[in-house]
């Protein structure tokens, strides 16, 4: 008996690629929530990105060429989503605070990722005084509420109020003491699970240094879930840049937009019946904050082989086979045996007989 295989068909390398690889991989209710969450996602990166090509106005403009906007203005006309109570045009407020919102949210979780991860793997690879130095410190840091500590540190490093890049940092350092007893435990966790597996007992046996080992072995593998966490910390990210906005804590209005500060400009409008000046910016937040969200839980899932959905059987991809037996040919395809072919039969051999069976 002679056997032949052919190699599966590699699929192409656009497939292949990570966002496209997650949607391919993903079915049903899951891609749908993958795909809402991407789209809503990209269109607020990309209006952050052409911010000052889609606003109509500047984030402090109160005048136009027909003179100055007016307070409170109703939505129509010059202005499609109105005027604020200080007299600046909604429309490009919201716009302009979505370049604001991810230049915090970038910012806070690449510095809270460098802290933790650097943290995490000295304290789970090294252990000793060190390690208990570092849990005690971060359970300490995480049992505070994030909002008041952030509140907090907005205080310490700015007074509570500044401008452009001085808010933004402030805000952002805030949220990243917030964010990086969260990296710390998971990278400390899986380092301490990773160092006793076998190779890395081998590489030390074989002389590799310390830093060789955390670099080269422990941290490429203990690093596999933060771009789950990444997508997740970053909708924390903007919740917390709002809170601060909201409570006063926020950045100038006359050195940018911010979300969380229009809110609270606007609580005054809601019971005068002026609604648009509340409706827009806590709509965009709400928006974005889903989007992200509903991409870090779908990730989530495709991640974990307990909550990925299983593909209908003979989907898979798998190693197509050709077997010559005696009398004919028995075939086997990417989804398992296709069948029988007529010409495999012997004349006197019913289509359910075991065709290897001695006679």
């Amino acid at each position: 008996m002679t056997v032949e295989t052919t190699h599966a068909y590699k699929a192409p390398l656009w497939t292949r690629l990570p966002v496209v690889h997650q949607v391919r991989q993903s079915i049903g209710l899951q891609r749908g929530m993958l795909v809402v969450g991407l789209v809503i996602t990209g269109i607020f990166i990309l209006t952050a990105i052409f911010a000052p090509l889609l606003a109509p106005y500047g984030y402090s403009q109160l005048r136009g060429d027909s003179g100055t906007f007016g307070a409170q203005q109703a939505p129509g006309g010059e202005h499609l989503l109105g005027t604020t109570v200080g007299g600046y045009d909604v429309l490009s407020r919201v716009i302009w605070g979505s370049q604001t919102a991810i230049t915090v949210m970038v910012i806070a979780v690449v510095l809270s990722i460098f802290a933790g991860v650097a943290l995490g793997l000295v304290s789970g690879y090294f252990g000793g005084w060190l390690d208990r130095v570092l849990v005690v410190i971060c359970d300490a840091v995480y049992a505070f509420p994030a909002l008041l500590l952030a509140i907090v540190m907005g205080i310490v490093i700015s007074g509570g109020r500044s401008g452009l890049w001085g808010g933004i940092f402030a805000a952002a350092i805030s949220i990243t003491v917030v964010f990086i007893p969260q990296y710390f435990r998971v990278i400390r966790a899986e380092t301490v699970r990773i160092k006793a597996e076998a190779y890395v007992e081998s590489a030390r046996v074989l002389g590799a240094s310390n830093g060789r080992i955390m670099f080269r072995h422990v941290l490429r593998n203990a690093t596999r879930t933060l771009p789950l966490i990444f997508t997740l910390n970053a909708s924390e990210a903007l919740l917390t840049l709002a809170g601060l906005g909201f409570i006063g804590f926020g950045i100038e209005p006359s050195s940018a937009a911010e979300w969380g500060y229009d809110l609270n400009k606007s609580l005054s409008d809601v019971t005068s019946g002026i609604w648009w000046t509340s409706l827009f910016p806590g709509l965009a937040i709400v928006l974005v904050v889903l989007g992200i969200t509903l991409v870090g839980e779908s990730l989530n899932d495709l991640a974990d082989p307990r909550l990925r959905s299983r593909r209908a059987p003979g989907k898979t991809a798998g190693v197509a086979a050709t077997s010559v037996v005696p009398g004919g040919t028995l075939t086997a395809g990417p989804g398992g045996i296709d069948g029988l072919e007529a010409s495999s039969l012997a004349p006197d051999q019913h289509p359910n007989d075991d065709p290897f069976e001695a006679k």
